[in-house]
Formats: C-alpha cells, sequence, structure tokens
C-alpha cells in the first residue's frame, strides 16, 4: 500500500503543480460528476493496484500477467449493465477464447483443479483486480468532456483519498515498508510510465475505438508480463501458460475484428 498510495499521491501532487489552471477552468464540468469520477479513481486506479499488488504475494507475475486477459469479459459485461452496448459475433466468440485461456491459467492446466476449485488466493486477487478494472473501463464512456489533466487529477485524487485508509491498515498490522534506494526507482518508473504515460494513452484509446475494443488489447499485457517474468526473474515457463497465451491472443483477433466490422456498419 505504501507503493499505490506514494504513485497516486506523486501523480497528484505533479498534476496539480504543472496543470492547476487547466484543472480550475474545468472544474465547472467536474464539481457536478465530482462523486461520479472519484469512483472511477477508486475502481481504476485502486482497488486494481492494490489487488494487483497483493496478488503478487500469492501467485507468480507470470500468472498475474496473464489473468489480465480477463479483463476484456468484465468490460464487455459493464458495457452491457452499464450502457446496454451490443456485442457482436466475433467479439462473442473472441470473449469465449479469452475466457478459456483465463481458465487454463486460473486452473494450472489441470482439469482436477478446476473441479475440487483449488484456486490459488492470489489468482483470485487478480480476478477482484480486473474486476474493479473492467467497470472502470466501461464507465469511462460517461465521464464528461474535459482536458486529460484535469480527469487524470480528480482519478489520482479518488486514488488517493482511498488508499489512504489502507495504507494506514497495513502499518497497523505491522507491514509498513519504506522505500530503499530500489525502492524509490521502481516507484518514479511506476509514476511515469504506467500511472501517467499509460493511463493517458488508454483513456484516449477509449474516447477512439471504446470501452470493449480498448479493453480487448490489455490482452497483450499477458504477453509482455510473461516475456518480463521469465528473462528478468527467472520463472519458469509452462505448456499452459503457451495455450493460455494463445487462446488470449485468438480472442483479440475475432474481437477486433468483430469491432471493426461493427464500426464500419454503423
Amino acid at each position: 500500500m505504501v507503493l499505490v498510495s506514494v504513485r497516486w499521491l506523486t501523480l497528484l501532487v505533479l498534476l496539480y503543480v504543472f496543470k492547476r489552471d487547466q484543472i480550475a477552468a474545468d472544474w465547472a464540468v467536474i464539481r457536478p460528476r465530482l462523486a461520479y469520477l472519484l469512483m472511477l479513481g477508486v475502481l481504476g486506479f485502486t482497488v486494481f493496484s492494490a489487488a494487483l499488488y497483493y496478488a503478487l504475494v500469492f501467485t507468480t507475475a507470470i500468472n498475474s500477467s496473464i489473468l489480465q486477459g480477463s479483463m476484456p469479459l468484465f468490460v464487455f459485461a459493464a458495457s452491457f449493465v452499464l450502457f446496454s452496448s451490443r456485442i457482436s459475433l466475433a467479439q462473442a466468440l473472441g470473449f469465449a477464447c479469452s475466457f478459456i485461456g483465463v481458465i487454463v491459467i486460473a486452473v494450472r492446466g489441470e482439469l482436477g483443479n478446476l473441479i475440487s476449485l483449488n484456486i490459488n488466493f492470489g489468482d483470485a486477487l487478480m480476478f477482484v483486480a480486473v474486476l474493479g478494472y473492467g467497470i472502470y473501463t466501461a464507465a469511462l464512456r460517461n465521464k464528461p468532456k474535459m482536458h486529460w489533466t484535469s480527469l487524470m487529477f480528480i482519478l489520482c485524487l479518488g486514488a488517493t483519498l482511498s488508499s489512504l485508509p489502507l495504507l494506514a491498515f497495513e502499518a497497523a498490522q505491522g507491514k509498513f515498508i519504506f522505500p530503499d534506494m530500489q525502492g524509490w526507482a521502481v516507484i518514479t518508473y511506476i509514476v511515469i510510465f504506467p500511472s501517467l504515460i499509460g493511463q493517458v494513452f488508454y483513456i484516449r484509446a477509449v474516447e477512439l475505438i471504446g470501452g470493449n475494443r480498448a479493453g480487448l488489447f490489455i490482452n497483450l499485457l499477458p504477453v509482455w508480463g510473461a516475456l518480463l517474468a521469465v528473462t528478468l526473474i527467472g520463472e519458469e515457463f509452462h505448456l499452459y501458460h503457451a495455450i493460455a497465451l494463445a487462446m488470449i491472443l485468438s480472442g483479440i483477433g475475432f474481437a477486433e475484428y468483430g469491432g471493426r466490422k461493427a464500426h464500419k456498419m454503423q
């Protein structure tokens, strides 16, 4: 929770210092939707980050990366529930293919684990993470129009406010860890790339192609996550990982094709 809190608080401060005039200019648009935007920050930033980081205590980086491939499932479901979004046949096929790949990872390639519901606790936490981010992605389509820096500021505010009580709870449990030099280097990287650049590009992608199609590209995270887990920290890559990756990438292809076809027909 130190990482979660410092991550979003740092970005919050930087955005205010350098873009407070823009934030003030957009405040009239923000105020009526403030609670909605703060909740988006809680779901997309705090819930996702906290669940992901705690998941890594109990499961491997490969598993946690590949399980993020289930995120489009929740984007589709949330889009349908919240906005009655239509899903094409090709998108449904991609949905099903990705889902099977996720199940393969969750049961570690063993059918017996599925029958006995023997799923790693860290893998279960990853489902919580992707559920929060899936709802966040779908709900982004209903955000008011404003400059991206103002949106990021409010989202980071919601994330910071919701992460501080969790940080206090972690400290009360005696698990507070103050970062060393390597820890601060990790935090610096996370603030600049995933927190700022990655989130801004993702928000813009949702605006351009919609939550369903943008969410599918999150399935590329398993590819990079698995590759880095093997090359950087020496985790073992199994056959069931390869099968799951192939199914997830196939799901991206089906759903992206369906999304483009549906878009051209509108």
